[in-house]
């Protein structure tokens, strides 16, 4: 998700593979670790400190933390660096001192494996475990969390990679929300023909690069995408070519916005109706309606269809998570907040400031549009699949992302951009496994 704040920003320095501290000296470390925390980190009686990377969340941590503190006597303090560069490698060495925030907000997937594999986070299989017993935490969810067996991480949020469409836009032209790839295409010629971009599509920001990727791999076939992001198949194999060429027919068509849309603005635009399909995470319905679009009325969203109706629903899930560093200066009180986050009565909280899903399959969003996505998807079965950013080593992800944003950008072919990526995937595959050892 984006991480939006004014703050003043740490200094930035590179990290090696297996030591966050390698090539750094002393003294920058130390002024890092001083950045990341200064006197912020001292015990306060009844709080939790909580770093993170968005400070537009403070408030929704805020009043989950209240609710907190009715079950473990803690509350949660926000620290929040919003530049994420920054507060990736801020949190990485900061986490290696004797006075590590209690709380770290992380990515899942790899991200979190990385920072795991360190040796500076507490293992939390045991509250898993407890999660799963009461029904909080589904157990397809766990390896994303996990490093080796062990879980390392807590579900943050949980949110679907969407559509979202003006309802009143659909309306005026006879549509509806499509439950097949033909009535998709449907409404994007009906759309164009309209005056209007059917779908946002941007490289703008980098990560955006690989929304269609994920999305169009995985409509193809979800089978292969999730062989894909184990480093079992290839970047060459025929569903990649076909999702590429896929997404080369819509830019061609003019379905998609230029590759420098500012998806900042991608909001309104969809209100403004310049826009017809805004693919984004369901996160952003908080951001749709700070337009003055109203969930269910105004705006809803739909999960892409598959390519063919035979081919098993699928849905890319994005989950952060809350991690507890071993030398947190209030590991009790760290614990018993995770330890108690997916209950229903704080996650009703949190994901009515969120507006957006909880990972708990037991609590129900207030947000209609994200709680009538979140009921089929359940009642269907439909097949979670990790977000595209998380699923592999972290090198292999951001070179493969620049990548595709050259291909939207029109700097490389399909097929050569495909390349490109597979013989990464090969050398980035081998590097991991080889650090495992």
């Amino acid at each position: 998700m984006r991480s939006i704040g004014g703050a003043t920003q740490c200094p930035s320095h590179p990290f090696g593979r297996r030591s966050v501290l390698a090539g750094i000296g002393a003294g920058a470390a130390a002024a890092l670790t001083g950045c990341a925390r200064g006197d912020s980190t001292a015990v306060k009686p009844g709080t939790t400190s909580l770093a993170n990377d968005n400070a537009t969340w403070d408030e929704g941590y805020v009043a989950a933390g209240r609710e907190l503190k009715k079950l473990t006597g803690y509350t949660l303090r926000p620290l929040s660096n919003p530049n994420p560069t920054s507060y990736k490698q801020v949190t990485q060495i900061s986490l290696q001192t004797t006075k590590a925030t209690d709380l770290i907000k992380w990515a899942s997937g790899y991200y979190l494996k990385s920072l795991a594999r360190t040796g500076e986070l507490t293992d939390l299989s045991s509250v898993w475990s407890d999660y799963e017993r009461k029904g909080w935490a589904a157990r397809a969810a766990r390896d994303a969390m996990s490093y080796r067996g062990s879980v390392y991480g807590i579900p943050l949020y949980e949110s679907y990679y969407v559509l979202f469409y003006n309802t009143a836009l659909f309306r005026e032209h006879g549509l509806r929300p499509p439950d097949t790839w033909e009535e998709m295409l449907h409404n994007a010629e009906v759309l164009k023909k309209a005056g209007v971009v059917p779908f946002v599509a941007t490289q703008t920001g980098n990560w955006p690069a690989y929304e269609w990727f994920q999305e169009l791999v995985s409509k193809v076939d979800p089978e292969f995408y999730a062989e894909l992001t184990k480093g079992k198949a290839r970047y060459t194999d025929p569903p990649a070519q076909q999702a590429m060429e896929i997404w080369q027919d819509f830019m061609r068509k003019g379905w998609m916005t230029p590759a420098d849309f500012d998806q900042n603005n991608g909001a309104g635009a969809l209100k403004s109706g310049r826009v017809g399909m805004f693919l984004h995470g369901s996160w952003q319905s908080q951001g749709i309606a700070a337009t003055g679009l109203k969930p269910g009325s105004g705006f809803d969203a739909f999960v892409m269809p598959p390519v063919k109706s035979s081919t098993r629903r699928s849905v890319i899930t994005e989950a952060g998570v809350l991690a507890v560093p071993r030398n947190a200066v209030s590991h009790d009180a760290a614990m018993a907040n995770v330890a108690n986050w997916l209950d229903p009565a704080v996650q009703q909280v949190w994901t009515d400031f969120l507006q957006d899903s909880s990972a708990n399959p037991l609590s129900r969003p207030g947000n209609p549009v994200i709680a009538g996505l979140k009921d089929r998807a359940q009642k269907e079965g439909w097949t979670q699949l990790l977000r595209y950013g998380e699923s592999g080593p972290p090198n292999l992800i951001q070179g493969n992302t620049d990548d595709l944003g050259g291909f939207m950008t029109g700097a490389s072919s399909a097929r050569a951009t495909l390349r490109s990526m597979e013989g990464r995937a090969r050398k980035e595959w081998a590097m991991w496994e080889r650090d495992e050892v």
